[in-house]
């Protein structure tokens, strides 16, 4: 027959089950509401860090780059010191935060430059090595491993150590069925409340949810990249050209900016590929599509417009200044190509291009795209391998015409 402090304990296991239940469930349902990574990153680390999930003082989130055979640190939420600490827990107490209103927050975690963990766990790689400390053993091994005491501290390696502040702390591997896909890092810093195997086995729990959603969002994010993306280059398409398009003019006309769209079409290629075949032409647009972007700006939008043909949007940029980089493209698909002469007519692959701006030469996204497709058309009837920015009156020629 069972004492009554067996019973007492008892209902305490189960009241603590029923807990890590519900807190599971609800956490579960909050990964299921995105499928966006960086949202799901914020609530796996919400739900770690504040009082009405499992509370530890800071979470740290990294993940496996599998190319480069190193562990990334992805996110960091809690403080860096004591005295951000207590502002943070403070402004908690205050506010009455549930689990749900954190997620809500994400928006302004993203905004917040003044998030210093975050900032420097984003800032380490650690390689994917046994010499390489306890994060890099959390993947390797595929298990958890508590650090709480000097003698399992002497296995954490001490630049990772020394940038993240940490002393004593737990990391759980993050699995997606075979795969271990990262690892979380958790502790208590400033509380100093002791971390228990209670702890441990729930922060396991969670982290194989976890990595389900992780896995998933980044198949979802896989499968949106592929729809929006041409398959021989690996420029936007058309259709995502066509939203980026209406997506910064919008911009631009709340900023009171301006944006310049560029045209390329590459010169004579049905020559081109009728001469030397469809492989060679292949290659050929792969390699002017790779040049286009590697000299654009990262917030320049380079897509496939169809064919032979390019479109760039250049946000923030004035019609002569997308007239002088449209130069630079031309320039150097002109000395990519400048020693085949089996090309011809010209013993030569070339490119024009034709510039247009909003809302210099135009108020709509149609009318943009008209008019630097005139200014192409008449880089092309001008002699080609030339670069012409748009005018009322090329309209009026063609019109003519």
């Amino acid at each position: 027959m069972l004492e009554k402090d067996d019973i007492k304990l008892l209902k305490l296991e189960l009241e603590r089950l029923e807990w890590e239940l519900s807190l599971l469930s609800e956490v579960s349902n909050a990964m299921r509401s995105t499928l966006k990574l960086d949202q799901i990153f914020y609530i796996i680390l919400t739900a770690l860090t504040s009082h009405e999930g499992l509370g530890f003082n800071r979470a740290m989130l990294f993940l496996v780059n599998e190319k480069e055979t190193v562990l990334e640190g992805i996110m960091g939420i809690g403080p860096h010191s004591a005295e951000e600490a207590g502002k943070i827990w403070n402004a908690i107490s205050s506010s009455k935060k549930t689990l749900e209103n954190f997620i809500e927050s994400y928006d302004i975690f993203k905004r917040d430059s003044e998030s210093r963990l975050n900032s420097i766990v984003k800032g380490i790689k650690i390689p994917l090595r046994e010499d390489m400390g306890i994060l890099a053993l959390t993947i390797l091994e595929g298990m958890p491993f508590e650090i709480t005491n000097q003698e399992a501290k002497k296995l954490v390696d001490q630049n990772t150590q020394k940038a993240l502040n940490t002393d004593f702390f737990v990391t759980v591997p993050l699995r997606a069925k075979d795969k271990i896909l990262g690892a979380i890092l958790v502790d208590n810093i400033f509380n100093k409340k002791p971390i228990t195997k209670t702890d441990v086995r729930m922060l396991t729990m969670f982290a194989n949810h976890a990595g389900l959603a992780i896995e998933n969002s980044r198949l979802y994010e896989e499968t949106v990249y592929l729809s929006n993306t041409d398959w021989l280059t690996k420029l936007w398409n058309y259709g995502r050209f066509q939203q980026s398009l209406s997506f910064e003019i919008e911009k631009t006309k709340r900023e009171d900016g301006r944006l310049s769209l560029v045209m390329v079409d590459v010169d004579n290629f049905k020559n081109y590929n009728d001469t030397l075949g469809h492989m060679k032409g292949d290659e050929a647009i792969k390699t002017i599509a790779a040049t286009l972007s590697s000299k654009s700006r990262k917030i320049d939008t380079v897509a496939r417009y169809g064919g032979e043909e390019f479109a760039i949007i250049m946000p923030g940029t004035s019609k002569e200044n997308a007239r002088l980089f449209a130069e630079r493209l031309r320039s150097e698909v002109e000395k990519i190509y400048a020693d085949e002469k089996d090309i011809q007519p010209n013993k030569r692959l070339t490119i024009s291009c034709g510039v247009a701006s909003y809302p210099e030469d135009a108020t709509s996204k149609e009318d943009l795209v008209m008019r630097s497709d005139i200014a192409l058309y008449e880089a092309k009837m001008a002699g080609k391998n030339r670069s012409c920015i748009y005018s009322t009156g090329m309209e009026e020629k063609r019109t003519a015409v």
